[in-house]
């Protein structure tokens, strides 16, 4: 029988998730947001539920996925008291996508075990159009058999489905990811504002880093948006500020000096200290390019 689905969480990836698996035939039967607008919006273009109670999306579903902002909303969802998904839910599987801390996945499967459920962190390494047509690259940790349980629907989102390990190690190669990505974002933004300085033609540069040791993958999704100062967010700076701080408390707790990370954090925390943090992380482009923002 196919299991019927709840997303928790429906901002533009939530919603694009949700959107991706109806399209493949699943049924969406219940959604649910703190922003119950959206929730609402998303209900009625999905002609399911809006579930108006996290105990409610458990009920309505067999498989909950979680699409929440950071570890406090991660944990209030799955919390011990009051209104919880973990309410009547015995045989439930909930699929988590935040990008939180490693040691919160491992709390919450704690959690849902006494609650005779069981949960899969599915870590995403993409963005909105990524999600919206099934080619999110998802990185998953929990037990194998519950990998396995719900690997037909991950395959319906994921064009690159990688199973880590057990809990928490997917959320550690996860933070490992973003703390690369956010180093390379901000050097690109250092040396393309260099280069503006100096009155470089920027598109050349960007065409010389392209073909050269400076080359990345940051470089051929933000390099032109950095040069036109084009900010639309597909991963904001706030959030590029928290994942750099979950990567770096995971290192520092290793016994390891990590300077460029350290740098990195800092630089995402000023962005958002400026209240640019709803920019897109190109826009750490603007505390280095000169007259801008830096």
């Amino acid at each position: 029988m196919t299991p019927k689905i709840a997303f928790v969480g429906v901002g533009r990836m939530g919603a694009n998730m949700a959107r991706r698996l109806q399209e493949r035939g699943y049924t969406v039967a219940a959604v649910f947001d703190t922003h119950t607008a959206g929730a609402t919006a998303l209900a009625d273009e999905l002609k399911c539920q809006a579930a108006p109670t996290l105990k409610a999306a458990t009920a309505a579903a067999d498989v909950i996925f979680t699409v929440v902002t950071d570890d406090a909303a991660q944990l209030a969802t799955f919390a011990e008291t009051g209104d919880s998904l973990l309410l009547n839910a015995k045989g439930k599987i909930f699929v988590n996508c935040a990008t939180i801390h490693p040691k919160t996945h491992v709390e919450v499967a704690r959690r849902a075990q006494a609650a005779g459920a069981v949960t899969l962190e599915a870590c995403m390494a993409s963005s909105i159009p990524q999600a919206r047509n099934g080619t999110l690259y998802l990185m998953c940790g929990g037990a194998e058999d519950v990998f396995q349980k719900v690997k037909p629907i991950l395959e319906q989102l994921s064009s690159a489905l990688r199973y880590i390990g057990p809990t928490g190690q997917a959320a550690q190669v996860k933070a490992l990811v973003n703390m690369v990505m956010n180093m390379n974002t901000a050097a690109l933004a250092e040396g393309l504002g260099v280069g503006a300085a100096l009155g470089l033609d920027l598109t050349l540069l960007r065409e010389v880093f392209l073909q050269t040791g400076a080359n990345s993958q940051v470089l051929k999704t933000d390099g032109e948006d950095m040069q036109n100062r084009d900010h639309s967010c597909f991963f904001s700076a706030a959030h590029a500020a928290k994942d750099s701080g979950i990567a770096y408390d995971l290192g520092r707790n290793a016994g390891l000096n990590l300077p460029l990370a350290k740098a990195t954090k800092e630089q995402y925390d000023r962005m958002v200290t400026l209240g640019l943090g709803q920019l897109d992380k190109s826009g750490i482009a603007e505390l280095t390019f000169k007259g801008r923002h830096g």
